[in-house]
């Protein structure tokens, strides 16, 4: 079994699963595995093909990174090439990027790098296209910029996000506010300054521990 039919498995099942306290620590265990498999199809492949793509590997310079994310064709090498002078041939046709263009912008001092990515398309979460290098890339980057076709639906926002999200990028959210401290000795002791909250418990965090350890 692949490892995308792996994940289709899991998501079904968290699916099917209702939430509620005592399906928490198993929510919590899939979850984990769920994690764990998508980094694997980030991870770049160990066999003779199928590697991460040429000009993927961009070396981080400045003072911060900006990656321009979007469908095909819908500007983010004419918008590279607007602010940054740099040349990234765009088309009337789809799929015109296939590797990552970077450029720069200085800004009062600061040194700004822009990256353009190929267009993704819907299921790159799960490897389809070249979603996996492109996501893969947008990970490494400060702040994310989703370039839309003012002609087509909002919802394209909606479904890049998903996308993103499939991989744990979530855009213009707070990262969770929890905190580890090892102890010598004894089991996990868990703590919560949130009463009455159902998103996390006990069984939830030993399960996810037992899935890393």
């Amino acid at each position: 079994m692949s490892v995308i039919q792996k994940i289709k498995e899991i998501e079904d099942e968290m699916a099917r699963t209702q939430k509620n306290k005592a399906t928490s620590g198993h929510l919590g265990m899939l979850k984990a595995k769920l994690a764990k498999l998508r980094r694997e199809l980030l991870e770049p492949s160990k066999g003779g093909g199928g590697g991460g793509g040429d000009g993927f590997d961009v070396n981080k310079v400045g003072d911060a990174r900006v990656g321009f994310v979007g469908f095909p064709s819908v500007g983010k090498s004419t918008l590279l090439t607007k602010l940054t002078g740099t040349f990234s041939e765009a088309a009337s046709y789809e799929f015109t990027t296939l590797t990552c263009v970077p450029g720069i912008v200085r800004y009062r001092g600061a040194k700004i790098q822009m990256l353009d990515l190929p267009g993704i398309i819907e299921g790159a979460k799960d490897g389809k296209g070249r979603g996996r290098q492109v996501i893969s890339t947008a990970r490494t980057c400060n702040l994310i910029l989703i370039v839309l076709d003012c002609l087509k639906p909002l919802t394209h926002k909606k479904l890049i996000e998903h996308e993103l999200e499939g991989f744990g990028i979530r855009l213009n959210k707070k990262p969770p506010n929890i905190t580890f401290k090892r102890k010598d000795k004894g089991g996990i002791a868990f703590t919560t300054n949130v009463q009455g909250t159902t998103l996390l418990d006990l069984d939830a965090v030993k399960a996810v521990c037992a899935e890393y350890k």
